[in-house]
């Protein structure tokens, strides 16, 4: 199978890495994206190569969205290879909406990030709600920003949000760093720096702080779900799209390993509620991923009313897409968890954009479920 085989491929990158053989491991690399049909064949290596560029990396990639593709020029005599670049070659064309789209930048002592923001036109008098949108590995916040389309339902019900952005030193496909171990816990890492970011954001822009909710796609829904097994007072409501369970791996061979079977995922302390969304044809994070993310918060939820969850499941045809649809109730009736399974869906965003990078656009809209979902919601 071709997720097998990809991730014997990663894991024997991973095994070089560790013996310090850099370069092998980034020709493994290379073979694997290229056997995957991810990328073309790398070019020989020359000693020319840096050794950043032989770093080993976390991969998460689907074809390129059509505005990130350039010609390339005919190749010269004694040219040397260019250096590939550190971030996406381009961003998407913005869309066109009436609020504002800002960029700033936020440091901390678990580090320093950039992050946009949209800000919607309206003006109110309350408090608006926020939404922190964590993209994946090779994204960025422009690009994740267009391909949910999450601003436009932002600006028709008065949110804000916010697209933190991996920088690439700190992982060189620009990955949130999920699967170390140093970035899973509360007061450090990853997680400290994007929670800061959240509380220092919403009081700059009087957003609610009973309506704070984070979603993410792949590596970002990984940690989204961090964010919310660590935080549970910050975050009113968690989307997971095509993630894994928090804690489910401590290194990168073990958060390899999670992508093709759920690794066991620790059991949390409090619960917040969740929408779990995952297409059942994702060749790169199993689709089991998504049960264990569900299944790691329905537990927590059950447990604090000592009594099962209500669970209800529903078939829809959204678009060429069916889904079914489960729904974990409360014993007040208040929905604590969905989790919808896009069939026969890959590794991208249900119902995104296909301007941005990792979207289906026919299949249900997770952005507008996951919005949906969130409002209902208050702390």
């Amino acid at each position: 199978m071709k997720l097998d085989n990809f991730i014997a491929q990663m894991m024997e990158s991973a095994r070089l890495v560790q013996a310090r053989d850099v370069s092998s491991a980034t020709d493994v690399i290379q073979k694997a994206l290229a056997d995957a049909g991810l990328v073309a064949p790398n070019p020989a290596r020359t000693p020319a190569a840096t050794a950043e560029d032989d770093a080993a990396a976390f991969v998460d990639l689907n074809p390129a969205p059509a505005w990130s593709k350039t010609p390339q020029p005919r190749p010269q005599a004694r040219a040397r290879p260019a250096r590939p670049a550190r971030g996406p070659a381009k961003s998407p064309p913005p869309e066109d909406l009436p609020g504002k789209f800002i960029g700033g930048s936020f440091s901390c002592e678990a580090g320093t990030r950039r992050y946009k923001l949209y800000i919607p036109s309206q003006s109110t008098f309350t408090a608006r709600p926020l939404i922190v949108m964590l993209h994946g590995c090779t994204q960025g916040s422009d690009d994740f920003a267009v391909g949910t389309g999450m601003n436009a339902l932002a600006e028709k019900n008065g949110c804000l949000v916010l697209y933190p952005e991996q920088d690439g030193k700190a992982n060189r496909n620009r990955c949130w760093n999920w699967f170390e171990a140093s970035h899973q816990v509360r007061g450090v890492g990853e997680p400290e720096l994007l929670a800061a970011m959240t509380r220092q954001v919403a009081a700059e822009h009087g957003a609610d702080n009973a309506r704070i909710f984070a979603a993410g796609l792949s590596a970002g829904g990984a940690m989204a779900a961090i964010l919310a097994a660590e935080y549970p007072e910050l975050y009113a409501a968690v989307g997971v799209h095509s993630g894994l369970a928090a804690g489910c791996a401590r290194d990168l061979m073990s958060g390899l390993n999670a992508m093709k079977k759920p690794g066991r995922a620790r059991a949390l302390r409090e619960g917040v509620p969740i929408i779990v969304f995952h297409g059942d044809g994702d060749h790169l994070v199993h689709a089991d991923n998504g049960d264990a993310v569900l299944q790691q918060f329905v537990a927590v939820h059950a447990k604090a009313q000592a009594t099962p969850l209500h669970v209800q499941h529903d078939e829809h045809q959204r678009g060429k897409r069916r889904c079914t649809q489960s729904t974990w109730r409360n014993r007040e009736g208040r929905a604590v968890a969905e989790h919808w399974v896009v069939h026969g869906a890959g590794h991208a965003w249900s119902g995104g954009n296909p301007r941005g990078s990792h979207t289906d656009a026919t299949g249900p809209s997770a952005s507008g479920e996951m919005l949906r979902f969130f409002l209902e919601q208050a702390r």
